[in-house]
């Protein structure tokens, strides 16, 4: 299983902070454009994506990755999914997703993420 595809089912298995550190490399960065969620984007070095990881995992009591196609080239993955998310309170988000993943010796350098939310 690939670090892309890892990274997702740990998610899912409720891992966060220093347990995703093994799929990153030192120097990683995402991408994510204005969306519902963070209206201005954000660019997020990799410590803040850790942190970022264990807040969400406090919020949400499930998450789902549902890729529907991954198309690659080189280190380069294109993946298009729906992400399911329901909160701690019941709440359910749906995000439908394109996302263009940079690899590097076998680990994420970089994510840039178009995610597309229905309505809360």
């Amino acid at each position: 299983m690939d670090a892309i595809t890892s990274l997702h089912r740990a998610l899912e298995a409720g891992q966060s902070g220093d347990e995703l550190r093994r799929f990153f490399t030192d120097d990683a960065v995402t991408v994510e454009h204005p969306n519902l969620i963070k209206p201005t984007g954000a660019r997020t070095p990799l410590a803040q994506m850790l942190k970022a990881s264990e807040v969400g995992a406090d919020l949400l009591a499930s998450q789902k990755y549902d890729v529907h196609s991954d198309v690659r080239s080189g280190d380069t993955a294109i993946l298009r999914m729906t992400w399911t998310g329901v909160m701690r309170s019941g709440v359910k988000f749906t995000a439908h997703i394109a996302q263009f993943v940079e690899t590097r010796d076998g680990l994420i350098s970089s994510i840039e993420t178009y995610d597309c939310y229905e309505p809360f």
